[in-house]
């Protein structure tokens, strides 16, 4: 048994909102689930595919109170390309964002609603991931989230330091799945998080026992309402166990 990472869950106080920007951003197709749930995808994509970690925005009322420990890294093709995606961005309401990371070659940015992403200078490794180069957790110990998440999913780990680690789908397609080392601790609930399902035919039940028994932990909230499964991860940042699909 494994799951696959499917998609980014991010609340937002306007889903409808946040979703036209992230659709312009990414040059991406806008669905939605009804009131309040808005989804982002590639245009022409079939869902669940490793060619791409979708996107579902839910509405929440809550503002944002702190950095994010789920983000984006967007790709780009030449410094020429960065800094007009930059400006295009700022075009669609984006602002530039200063979380402490000095002189870097990449732009740090925020959202409409504030969540941070970063605009990277073009990377050989990112060439073919499409318009999402990663999706970054910061943690304590990447070595830990590695063998972890690497456990939970059938993505292979390419690479693991004390600083950070780095996943992809076996596949080699899509977005890296990356874990950076931070000295911020987890205080809130993460208004951005990732959401994994099983393969078609898989058993939910027997799948998230064995998320638990490789480290995945029960939040502590009335789920009976729902038809999926939250946990957390080892170091307490929640994710969603999705149906089979």
């Amino acid at each position: 048994m494994a799951t696959r990472l499917v998609q980014i869950n991010m609340k937002a106080q306007d889903d409808a909102a946040l979703g036209r920007f992230w659709a312009e951003a990414l040059g991406w197709g806008v669905d939605s689930e009804g009131p309040g749930v808005t989804n982002l995808e590639p245009v022409g994509f079939a869902y669940p595919d490793p060619a791409a970690v979708c996107i579902d925005l839910v509405a929440r009322p809550e503002p944002k109170t702190v950095k994010n420990r789920v983000h984006l890294d967007l790709a780009t093709t030449s410094t020429a390309h960065q800094a007009q995606l930059v400006a295009r961005l700022q075009d669609l309401g984006a602002t530039l964002a200063d979380v402490g990371q000095g002189e870097v070659p990449w732009t740090v940015m925020a959202d409409p609603e504030g969540n941070e992403f970063c605009v990277l200078e073009p990377r050989e490794i990112y060439r073919d991931t499409g318009p999402i180069a990663a999706v970054v957790v910061d943690c304590t110990d990447p070595r830990a989230m590695a063998r972890f998440w690497g456990g939970a999913t059938d993505w292979t780990v390419h690479e693991v330091a004390d600083d950070h680690a780095t996943m992809r789908s076996a596949q080699g397609v899509g977005p890296y799945l990356e874990f950076v080392r931070t000295p911020d601790t987890k205080s809130v609930w993460n208004r951005v998080h990732l959401d994994i399902s099983p393969y078609r035919g898989d058993d939910p039940a027997a799948e998230e026992a064995r998320l638990r028994a490789l480290g995945a932990s029960d939040p502590g909230i009335d789920q009976s309402a729902i038809s999926w499964r939250i946990l957390t991860d080892p170091e307490g940042n929640e994710f969603c166990l999705l149906s089979p699909r």
